[in-house]
Order: C-alpha cells, then sequence, then structure tokens
C-alpha cells in the first residue's frame, strides 16, 4: 500500500481566544508505513491525534483519513482507526482475552467472530500463555500488549500509538517494536507520537517534530539529520554559562547539565584534545536524530538529558 492514508492540511485548533495549540499543520502520511511524531510536551501531538481520531474538532483547515474527513464522515474514520491512547490501563480484574473479545464486540464484531478473532490475535502477540490470566497479575509491559493486542485485533487501517512505551523497560519495549513492524508489514499504517528518539530513528519511515503548534521538520530520519549540517556531535558536562570557547568548535546546544557541540570528524577529536587539557568529561558520536531535536527545539531540561 502506498496510498496516503492520512492527510491534514493547515490543521489549527485554538483554546479560548488565546491558546494555540495547532498552527497550521500539514501532513501526509503513506500507507503501509510508520509515521513518526515528535515534540515536547505541549507541542500539539495530543491535540493532533484527538482531532484525526474525530475526538476534538479543529478550529480550522481541514484532515482525512483514506479520503473521509474527520469532522463531515466521522462515522466512516472510526472504523478504519483504532486507538492505543497514552493514558490507557486494562483493567486490572479482566483477562486480556475478555479485553480483546469485548473491544471486537464493540466495534460491531459478532461475538463468534470476536472470540476466533481474539484468539488469533493473541497467538499472534505471543500472549496465548496468559490470555486466560486477570491483568492485574501481569508486568507493564504485558498490561501494554494486552492494549495494543484490542487495537491490532481490530485490523484498523490506521492504527495510533500514542506513547505506547512509556515507562515500559528496554525488553519489553523491543517487543513492542517487533508488534509495530509485524503490523506495518502486514500492509497497515501507524501514526507513532514518542518521546524516544531512539524510537522513532528505529520505527519511524517518515517523522515529523513539532514545537508550539507547529511542523519545524519533516522528512525521512536521514533526510532530517542532514539538516544539522554535521557528522559528529561532542557531549561536554560543564557547568559554566559562557561557553563561547567551546563555539570555534561548532554549533553548540543546551542540554541539561552540560552542552551539545555540532561538529565535523576532525572537529570533534579537536574538542576531545581542548576537553581533556581542561579536564572536562567530554564524549563523542555520530550526530542523532535528539540532536536535530534539541536544534530544533531547544534545550534539554537536566532531568530529561541523556
Amino acid at each position: 500500500m502506498t496510498d496516503l492514508v492520512l492527510q491534514s492540511h493547515n490543521l489549527e485548533k485554538t483554546y479560548g481566544s488565546k491558546t494555540v495549540a495547532l498552527d497550521g499543520v500539514s501532513l501526509d502520511v503513506a500507507g503501509g508505513s510508520v509515521f513518526g511524531l515528535l515534540g515536547p510536551n505541549g507541542a500539539g501531538k495530543t491535540t493532533f491525534v484527538r482531532i484525526i481520531s474525530t475526538q476534538l474538532l479543529p478550529s480550522g483547515g481541514s484532515a482525512t483519513i483514506l479520503g473521509y474527513d474527520v469532522v463531515r464522515e466521522p462515522q466512516f474514520v472510526r472504523q478504519r482507526i483504532a486507538i492505543v491512547p497514552q493514558e490507557g490501563r486494562p483493567l486490572y480484574l479482566m483477562t486480556p482475552y475478555e479485553h480483546v473479545v469485548t473491544y471486537l464486540v464493540a466495534r460491531g464484531l459478532n461475538y463468534g467472530k470476536a472470540k476466533s478473532r481474539a484468539n488469533e490475535t493473541l497467538v499472534s502477540l505471543n500472549l496465548e500463555s496468559c490470555k486466560n490470566t486477570m491483568c492485574g497479575n501481569l508486568s507493564g509491559g504485558l498490561r501494554q500488549r494486552v492494549l495494543i493486542a484490542m487495537a491490532m485485533s481490530s485490523e484498523a487501517d490506521l492504527l495510533v500509538l500514542d506513547e505506547p512505551t512509556i515507562g515500559l523497560d528496554p525488553v519489553a519495549r523491543v517487543g513492542v517494536w517487533n508488534l509495530i513492524r509485524s503490523y506495518v508489514a502486514s500492509g497497515k499504517t501507524i501514526l507513532l507520537t514518542t518521546h524516544y528518539m531512539d524510537e522513532a530513528e528505529e520505527l519511524s519511515d517518515r517523522l515529523a517534530i513539532m514545537n508550539k503548534g507547529k511542523v519545524v521538520a519533516s522528512g525521512t530520519p536521514s533526510e532530517i539529520k542532514r539538516r544539522l549540517n554535521t557528522t559528529h556531535t561532542a557531549i561536554v558536562k560543564t557547568s559554566a554559562s559562557d561557553v563561547s570557547e567551546f563555539q570555534s568548535f561548532g554549533r553548540v546546544l543546551r542540554a541539561g547539565t552540560g552542552i551539545r557541540v555540532l561538529t565535523t570528524q576532525d572537529g570533534a577529536s579537536e574538542i576531545t584534545a581542548f576537553c581533556l587539557r581542561k579536564n572536562l568529561e567530554v564524549s563523542v558520536r555520530q550526530s542523532s536524530l535528539e540532536d536535530v531535536f534539541i536544534s530544533e527545539v531547544g534545550q534539554i531540561e537536566p532531568e530529561a538529558a541523556n
């Protein structure tokens, strides 16, 4: 599938008279792909998701899912999407099997087909061994997979995952990544919002970075990284307020308790030698999507810095 599944054109949302949540957001999401949506808290990601999933009316602009307008034809949109919300939690006293069956029946599938598809889905997502275990007795990673199983069981054309791996350990995160890859391999489409840059870079075919209600960068991960016009990033731990002495090596970004210097391979060698002379801790790596994010959005607060 290569046709566009999701299109938004100059989408706007204003709360009250002053609070602008979306300011002319235009995005195209191709079928059979993962589209990553990145941005700091308050960037407008959740507002965008709520509008395209028919939970919230826009103030201006338009959005369509498979050609159906999210405002004028919400009933057709809802038949073609499924959502795993950021704050979603399974009911502790229900089993994974009960969750999936109940979800499918609520979407209009008859009970017999719902039971059959629930079993198929739980097997395909490696949840068969715990399908009759109350969710309150499952690990956090398994509970998250139950929510994803509910959405994937719908076989929706567009699956919206809002921060699906938040709070999961690395092993559980990789398990969710594999589910995402499997779903897209079947020809379906996923819109993924995440704060994890490695997750976005690993999974997204294309992505967009939002800030203050606007799209500030979009393209493939490689295209977006090329916006930096650098190859290497030096991460320096320093509390100095004056970082002008680092500017000769490249562009300097604030990041938590230190700085990042976007530079070349030769520049990375030079700044390493400089930091060693100054007795400063420094590490060097290839420039990443996270560096673009900081460049476009602003500094990372200390508690969120790597």
